[in-house]
């Protein structure tokens, strides 16, 4: 593993329940790994006697007062916080990469092979060879962040339109690497993954997803802690807005509808939220 590297897992009131951090063991990482949760944490005394030094505590206020939250609720149940906080907690640990997982992964899989043919096989034992190859593959690029799939976007299996459209997917979500040297704000308190890859690709930036790997959740609201109380409390209704609100121009809500129920949900048109400039070198003359 690159020792300039580290697994930075956001928590909170989940001490007994840390599910990625197993993950990451059977799946063979043996890499830096530290847990980071906020100072509001009532179970933070668990978390040190489970994890010891590799907790990491932030200051959950002070870091508020450093981005826009996009509301003024003033309520701090929501997992940006630790987001930003973990660019200074890397530079005061002399780390120049990291990635930011949540704790509810129950998996790490692969779902594209080499031939570009859906698969869904979860028996990755060397995780750290997968790592070095995202993270080497990072610093290749300008991103400020990329991430690995997740679950839902294979919904449907080998039939899924993911598959025949992995070349213009420029999400980015759950778990991002990230270096302190390509800095940026996690923004809107609430779904600040979409408004922050949304919102910075429109300026010009570059995130994205690595296809072939997803992520396994257990599904949303099902555990106790983390983020789960204020999805109960609002659902995706405001959730969705926020997004809307930092990007009106080319991001709006539709129904999204499945067999069970009918929800709101962000729509992106890609179009005109991210430039296409191509460059003068490839230009045609006239």
């Amino acid at each position: 593993m690159n020792d300039d590297f580290a697994v930075f897992i956001l928590t909170h009131g989940r001490a007994n329940n840390v599910i990625t951090y197993r993950s990451l063991q059977r799946a063979g990482y043996t890499g830096k790994v530290y847990i980071i949760i906020d100072n509001e944490d009532k179970q933070a005394p668990e978390y040190y006697k489970i994890y010891g030094d590799k907790v990491i505590m932030f200051d959950k206020a002070a870091i508020a007062e450093t981005f826009d939250e996009g509301d003024n609720f003033g309520d701090r149940r929501a997992v940006i916080y630790a987001r930003n906080a973990c660019f200074e907690i890397a530079r005061k640990l002399g780390i120049t990469y990291f990635m930011e997982l949540d704790d509810d992964y129950t998996d790490i899989r692969y779902k594209i092979d080499s031939n570009s043919e859906y698969v869904n096989m979860n028996w990755i034992k060397s995780l750290d060879n997968i790592v070095d190859a995202l993270l080497r593959y990072y610093i290749s690029i300008p991103a400020k962040s990329i991430a690995m799939s997740q679950g839902g976007d294979f919904i449907g299996g080998k039939d899924t339109s993911e598959i025949h459209s992995l070349n213009r997917k420029r999400k980015c979500m759950n778990t991002f690497i990230c270096s302190v040297d390509r800095p940026f704000q996690f923004v809107g308190r609430i779904n600040e993954d979409v408004n922050t890859y949304t919102w910075y690709q429109g300026l010009g930036n570059l995130f994205m997803t690595f296809w072939p790997l997803a992520i396994q959740q257990q599904q949303t609201q099902s555990t106790a802690g983390g983020m789960t109380d204020i999805y109960i409390d609002s659902g995706t209704y405001i959730k969705s807005f926020y997004s809307v609100m930092y990007l009106p121009s080319s991001v709006s809500v539709q129904v999204m509808r499945s067999h069970h129920d009918e929800r709101l949900h962000h729509r992106i048109d890609w179009d005109t939220t991210v430039p296409c400039i191509v460059s003068e070198e490839l230009r045609k003359a006239s």
